[in-house]
Order: C-alpha cells, then structure tokens, then sequence
C-alpha cells in the first residue's frame, strides 16, 4: 500500500506507517504543503497512492472534479 499524507497529519505519521511496512509520504516533504487539494488529489493518483486527509471537504473533488477548479 502506498499513502500520501496530507498537510493535516502529523509528519511524524510517516515514521510510524514506515515502522508497520507501509509505504507513506507527506505532502510537506514533498515541497506541496501549499497545494490545492485538487494537485494533491492528482498526485496521488498519478503516483498511484491513496491521499489520506482530514480535510472534510476533499470528497467533492471526487464526485465533482471541476470544484478542485475554484480558487
């Protein structure tokens, strides 16, 4: 399994995932701590890694790809 932590979660998380033999980057090790959550999403996808967040309202981009578009 391959995550990407977003900026809501502790970078220290990655250690931990690492420990248990879970591959895992942050995005603020990444240079994307400022990113959109659409860029993130994209990401993840490209690199085939599931974005783990705690941000309530990334599932619009999900179902409503064109939201990631709104400043």
């Amino acid at each position: 399994m391959r995550l990407l932590l977003d900026q809501g979660l502790p970078r220290s998380t990655v250690l931990h995932l690492h420990n248990a033999g879970i591959e895992a980057a942050h995005v603020g090790d990444r240079g994307l701590a400022t990113a959109s959550d659409a860029k993130i999403l994209d990401i993840g996808r490209h690199e085939g890694r599931v974005v783990v967040t705690l941000d309530a309202d990334f599932h619009a981009l999900l179902c409503c790809p064109a939201l990631g578009d709104r400043p």
